[in-house]
């Protein structure tokens, strides 16, 4: 007991023990800290430690000899601690260098997560609008230009709706590719998202190098794409702003070149347009159509006008075609081509159509009740309204509340829409016609070639098309095209109308040649409900001489 109170209390121990460093005398030593560095530090804290014991152990032995065994016991315990600290911080700088890794990898994964699309991998707004920033000061810096393409496919919510959404997603990734292919490898190529996409063209030195890259975007959009076996052809409207002649800033150039795509849409889609200042007046109008649109459904400022369909041959009417008016409450009365691509646009055209749809067939009903004599209504169907999920249940419901037969009604479709999918249109004519409303072709002649689809598909009348009719008596070539329609549509056992029929001399060309109906204001203009019924009180009108 003297001994171990005279070694425990001997100053020079005292002095070498106070020598470690507070850590290592609190065992265990490994921290909760993974850091590279925390690790990295202990390793060290508890290596400095070991060589500082066996420097104390030496010490101890060559002062204090007698007392090696209590040394040793003394000291040992410390030794033991410090080598399996020293292991396990081995092993946990190792695995917190694989955590540090992962979480390295994991914020460069988020990092370009945040700054790409995630279907097409291309930059995204965020990344765009960084770059387009730098390329502003860039360009102003060195007293040059830049340019900004705004792109829309066209038609592409068609093909998504018809062709399911995996389809549509392939198509797009596609379209990446294929604008990543047509501009430089300085050039940004953006997702704004849906089918929008984003071009900028920094350090350009002329207008006319934009528009050529806009001209071999539009021609390597031309070849068709092969998606899940179908082969598709997609449009593209582009609209080009320029710095700084189109603005100075990030926000004006972008919403400049969307303005001018716009205006691309409204000149045919499918090609390029450069902002002009004047477009500004235009956007702003079509902004307060669009706003105007989603509340005059609510207001009830939507009405319909009727044009009859006259029998050439006997001269009676027998039809009338439905055309929607909006009376708007600043504007006046507003014809369909002012708002009806409007409507589609922005997504309202399906409630629209399904309101012209009931109004008509109502109002074919209450001339009915009014004693007048029955006549084949005619309405005009929307692609969107004629492939939305619903179409054939409102059809169905819309004719069992009105009351109207359905032999009394007839939907006017277009080409295009027909054979935009081929199998999904037949599968729907047939349900309608099956129910016995009438079918009929708009604008005959002036979308696809093919014809075939006029023995599958279950049509009853072929409209000719206004811009042949306005020409046939002034040209041979469209003259040669109505009379090949008319006989065709004969043979083909199908009504043939010629609409837009504006004088004398078209009126007798058609007689002649054996169309069934005409329409247009040589007969007379389209008219609200009562001008209507009081036009059809007149017996007949006399193709010669119009009523």
């Amino acid at each position: 007991m003297r001994a171990q109170r005279k070694f425990g209390g001997m100053p020079e121990v005292q002095r070498l023990r106070r020598r470690l460093p507070v850590k290592l005398r609190q065992a265990p030593l490994i921290r909760q800290d993974l850091s590279r560095r925390s690790i990295r530090e202990q390793v060290l804290l508890v290596r400095e430690g070991l060589v500082q014991a066996r420097e104390l152990a030496m010490s101890l032995r060559e002062k204090y000899g007698g007392h090696r065994h209590r040394i040793g016991n003394a000291f040992a315990s410390h030794v033991t601690l410090l080598r399996q600290a020293n292991a396990h911080l081995v092993v946990a700088s190792m695995e917190a260098i694989r955590l540090a890794e992962q979480i390295q990898h994991a914020k460069v994964e988020l990092d370009r997560l945040a700054h790409h699309d995630g279907l097409t991998n291309l930059p995204n707004r965020l990344l765009l609008g960084d770059r387009l920033q730098q390329a502003i000061e860039l360009a102003r810096r060195r007293h040059g230009q830049l340019a900004v393409m705004f792109i829309d496919l066209d038609r592409f919510k068609h093909i998504n709706d018809s062709l399911g959404h995996a389809v549509g997603d392939q198509l797009l990734q596609a379209v990446a590719r294929c604008l990543v292919r047509c501009v430089r490898g300085s050039d940004t190529v953006c997702r704004q998202g849906g089918d929008e996409f984003i071009l900028l063209l920094p350090e350009i030195e002329h207008a006319e190098d934009a528009a050529a890259i806009a001209q071999k975007i539009l021609h390597a959009m031309a070849l068709s794409h092969l998606v899940e076996h179908h082969a598709l052809h997609i449009g593209l409207s582009i609209g080009v702003s320029l710095f700084p002649g189109d603005g100075q800033d990030a926000a004006t150039l972008l919403r400049n070149a969307d303005i001018a795509m716009y205006h691309a849409k409204e000149a045919g889609r499918n090609n390029c347009t450069f902002f002009e200042p004047a477009m500004n007046a235009r956007a702003i109008l079509r902004q307060s159509i669009e706003a105007g649109l989603r509340l005059a459904l609510e207001r009830q400022e939507f009405v319909l006008h009727y044009q009859p369909k006259i029998d050439l041959a006997s001269g009676r009417l027998v039809g009338a075609e439905a055309l929607v008016r909006w009376r708007h409450p600043q504007r006046g009365l507003l014809l369909p081509q002012h708002f009806i691509a409007i409507a589609e646009e922005c997504g309202l055209i399906v409630p629209l159509g399904h309101w012209v749809l009931r109004q008509a067939c109502e109002q074919a009903q209450a001339w009915r009740r009014q004693g007048l004599p029955p006549l084949l209504m005619a309405v005009n169907t929307s692609p969107l309204e004629f492939r939305s999920a619903g179409f054939l249940p409102f059809l169905r419901q819309t004719l069992a509340e009105t009351g109207l037969g359905p032999a009394c009604l007839e939907l006017e479709l277009t080409e295009s829409m027909l054979m935009h999918d081929v199998h999904a249109s037949d599968r729907l004519l047939k349900a309608i016609s099956a129910m016995g409303v009438k079918l009929a072709i708009d604008d005959f002649g002036t979308g696809y070639s093919s014809l075939s689809y006029l023995s599958q598909f279950p049509i009853h009348t072929l409209k000719i098309d206004q811009s042949f009719v306005s020409q046939m008596t002034g040209s041979k070539d469209d003259a040669t095209i109505v009379s090949a329609v008319i006989s065709m549509g004969k043979s083909l056992h199908k009504q043939v109308i010629a609409e837009g029929v504006e004088t004398l001399q078209q009126c007798a060309f058609l007689t002649a040649h054996g169309c069934d109906e005409g329409q247009g204001y040589y007969f007379s203009q389209a008219l609200d409900a009562q001008a209507f019924a009081h036009l059809r009180n007149q017996s007949r009108f006399d193709p010669a001489g119009g009523r």
